[in-house]
């Protein structure tokens, strides 16, 4: 199938499929996950899944902001740019794109290593794992890396491996609203595209900076659903990058991703 037929799905479809897996996946086991623990690089994956994604990826660091990080991801020079996207045996490869949110997070963590030097880092909807390698190249003193998809903790570790970095712990279940941990940092790419997810995400989020102090930063193109929604009154703009030519061919014509830090107000508490 041609190209934009996985484009849609994978961009323009992604709030309505991706949207109900995070809200339905509540207590979901994580695959060999123990807190604390790290997932081990080859001892963990089944054979055949590495296989296939070895196979139908491509190992790239090309037309992103962070050239300094290697990453599998779905290209046109891959089999399943051109297939029809059920022939997919798996879920959603939504992974599998590098997004902007993410570039932007990724590119500025490693242009001021202090911000997560000596911290404990929670990368929230990992994906391909990019924030949280980031992350472990600036210095985090701990990384979290959580993700709903099985599949997308495979990769990340495939991803650990091509930037020579030991696999960082990974969960794989919807942690937002549970007790979660006390982290320093929360750094999320990517995630406000559904309505009621983004309401889910901003009282969450409150609570964690109310409770434990923690850092939020955020990493987002301007989606409509984004700007649009209460939660961005209570965002500080850091900074604003120009995404290169092929983000931008990916992702529709977006031509910049901003990173925001979410300061909510205490008078806004009940928003």
């Amino acid at each position: 199938m041609a190209f934009c037929s996985w484009k849609c799905l994978l961009f323009l479809g992604r709030q309505n499929i991706f949207a109900k897996a995070w809200k339905s996946r509540r207590g979901v086991p994580s695959l060999h996950w123990k807190r604390g623990c790290h997932w081990s690089a080859g001892k963990s994956l089944d054979p055949e899944v590495r296989a296939f994604l070895e196979e139908n990826t491509e190992v790239t660091s090309n037309g992103h902001l962070t050239p300094e990080i290697r990453l599998r991801l779905l290209t046109p020079h891959c089999r399943f740019w051109r297939e029809k996207p059920d022939l997919w045996p798996y879920g959603d490869p939504f992974w599998a794109i590098y997004w902007p949110g993410g570039q932007a997070l990724s590119r500025y963590i490693l242009d001021n290593p202090h911000v997560v030097k000596g911290r404990s880092v929670l990368d929230l909807g990992s994906g391909c794992g990019a924030t949280a390698i980031a992350a472990v190249m600036s210095g985090a003193s701990q990384v979290l890396a959580n993700d709903i998809d099985p599949i997308a903790g495979m990769a990340m570790i495939l991803n650990c491996e091509l930037n020579h970095l030991s696999p960082f712990p990974i969960t794989i279940k919807n942690i937002i609203n549970s007790e979660g941990g006390k982290w320093d940092l929360i750094v999320l790419g990517d995630m406000f595209y559904d309505e009621q997810l983004a309401d889910g995400l901003h009282h969450w989020l409150k609570r964690c900076i109310r409770l434990h102090q923690t850092e939020v930063l955020i990493g987002d193109p301007g989606r409509h659903q984004f700007l649009s929604h209460s939660i961005r009154s209570q965002l500080h703009k850091v900074i604003e990058y120009s995404l290169p030519e092929y983000t931008r061919q990916e992702n529709y014509g977006l031509t910049s991703s901003i990173v925001w830090s979410y300061q909510p107000s205490h008078g806004l508490e009940n928003s």
